[in-house]
């Protein structure tokens, strides 16, 4: 007989009408469904689900706050209670808390009700056990995947020396990703043959365009249905987040073999690994040095650096699926 384990997940936002919920889908028609019966809800919806069935593990993926805390409680006491960590990183700390010790109470209470607490990258569970926040042994470190076939399929491009430079950036546009700082490095820049092609939509959008109206090289392209083939035009992606616990966009865009820009925080820091340039986070001036950078570089280490972040990405989703297996096996 299958354990039966509950996906619980944030009623709004991108959580569950976005990467969260698609990637807990992918999780539920793995071969993992032969072992599991997975069941995936708004955390809202959670008293109705368990009152229609006993699952051996709860797993939630919405953010904690003070207010959750009595949520969280009571979970505790219909299965083994397993938070996954998508929303707070060192990164999310430096930009939205006031109060240190008050946030850190909070996340230590809704830590410790629970059994288990899953770190998305390694970055974050150092931040976790830098701030002990909880005890080493209730961490399960489980980098963030998703499918990334499609992505590995994009072909090599070739760049002709006539052709303009495309970077892509992509995702909500949002104060968090930083799209703002990426447009303010693209004003400092002299270099007639880039195009800078942003895609996604989002509460700053028109701000961010009025940002821009002075760029003709910014093409905001809107909400992309087809992430492989925006990735195909793409020369490098770049990725301005403030804070990203791990960051899908630089998994996608090393699976695609792009080089890549990165900010330096959290999960993005491990994924950028001789593929890429790390920069400080809200830096537009180390945005710049680094476009500059990544555009003069001869077309042979550009296509080394692509390979080599695709490579790094090939066996992210079957190492991503058996995380989950060794997690779930040794829980319930």
């Amino acid at each position: 007989m299958k354990a039966k384990i509950c996906h619980f997940i944030g009623g709004q936002g991108m959580g569950w009408t976005g990467g969260i919920k698609a990637t807990l889908k992918s999780l539920e028609n793995s071969y993992l469904s032969q072992q599991f019966e997975f069941t995936i809800a708004p955390i809202s919806e959670a008293s109705s689900v368990l009152s229609k069935q006993r699952p051996e593990a709860i797993i939630v993926h919405a953010a904690s706050s003070w207010r959750s805390l009595l949520t969280l409680w009571n979970l505790k006491f219909a299965a083994k209670l397993i938070i996954n960590e998508h929303h707070y990183s060192a990164g999310f700390e430096t930009f939205n808390v006031s109060s240190s010790g008050r946030f850190h109470r909070m996340l230590k209470t809704a830590y410790g009700i629970c059994d288990r607490v899953i770190a998305v990258s390694q970055g974050q569970q150092n931040w976790m056990l830098k701030n002990q926040l909880l005890p080493a042994e209730k961490i399960a470190l489980i980098q963030s995947s998703r499918i990334v076939d499609n992505f590995l399929a994009v072909p090599p491009k070739s760049r002709l020396s006539d052709q303009p430079f495309i970077i892509g950036a992509y995702g909500r546009l949002c104060f968090h990703k930083g799209f703002d700082v990426l447009i303010n490095a693209v004003k400092q820049l002299s270099h007639p043959g880039i195009i800078v092609r942003i895609g996604g939509g989002g509460q700053d959008e028109a701000q961010l365009k009025q940002l821009a109206a002075s760029c003709p090289q910014i093409q905001f392209v809107g909400r992309i249905d087809d992430v492989p083939a925006f990735l195909n035009q793409c020369d490098a992606v770049v990725i301005p987040s403030r804070w990203e616990a791990w960051g899908n966009v630089c998994l996608e865009a090393r699976a695609a073999g792009k080089p890549v820009i990165a900010s330096a925080v959290d999960g993005l820091s491990e994924q950028v690994q001789n593929c890429g340039i790390l920069i400080p986070p809200d830096n537009p001036v180390a945005l710049a040095k680094a476009i500059q950078g990544l555009v003069d570089l001869p077309p042979a280490e550009l296509a080394q650096m692509g390979e080599q972040g695709q490579a790094s990405a090939l066996n992210a989703w079957d190492n991503y699926l058996s995380n989950w297996q060794k997690l779930l096996e040794a829980i319930v």
